[in-house]
């Protein structure tokens, strides 16, 4: 596996070259992709506040699609920007079919994103607790569940 990593970041920081851009890379972004992987490093970011419109790379604050773009990375898979372009990526799953480390939407239009956990849960950020952990299976999040992806 390790073998296979290399080559690929060898590859990309080659194409990377020759079409003239920048590549980095970090141990943090090289890892098998899992959904142990991915809940471990969202789970690393418990309590960091929220901030609509936060900036993709900083992990001192997060709206909810750059938590969720920034957990994916860390993991080695590419996610888009907002929650609503999140929402178009992986295969739809079933909210009867969910398992940890899938996207769960909110909202209808798509306006919110969050990490499936497991038990009902979702790994998530928003106002005042910032990343925190919800149950999807009551109040606001049971209501407003709009749809789940499977990207892993």
């Amino acid at each position: 596996m390790k073998k296979a990593t290399k080559t690929i970041a060898t590859f990309t920081l080659g194409l990377s070259i020759l079409l003239g851009g920048t590549v980095a890379i970090s141990p943090a972004t090289t890892h098998a992709a899992s959904a142990s992987n991915v809940v471990s490093i969202g789970m690393h970011y418990m309590g960091t506040p929220y901030r609509y419109g936060s900036t993709t790379g900083n992990a001192r604050t997060f709206d909810c699609s750059s938590f969720t773009q920034t957990v994916f990375k860390q993991a080695g898979v590419n996610l888009p920007r907002s929650s609503s372009a999140q929402s178009h990526v992986g295969r739809f799953v079933p909210r009867s079919q969910l398992q940890p480390g899938d996207l769960v939407f909110f909202y209808s239009p798509i306006h919110h994103v969050g990490i499936y956990i497991g038990n009902g849960k979702v790994l998530h950020t928003y106002g005042s607790p910032g990343v925190t952990i919800s149950d999807m299976n009551s109040g606001w999040w049971s209501r407003n569940f709009a749809t789940a992806r499977r990207v892993l």
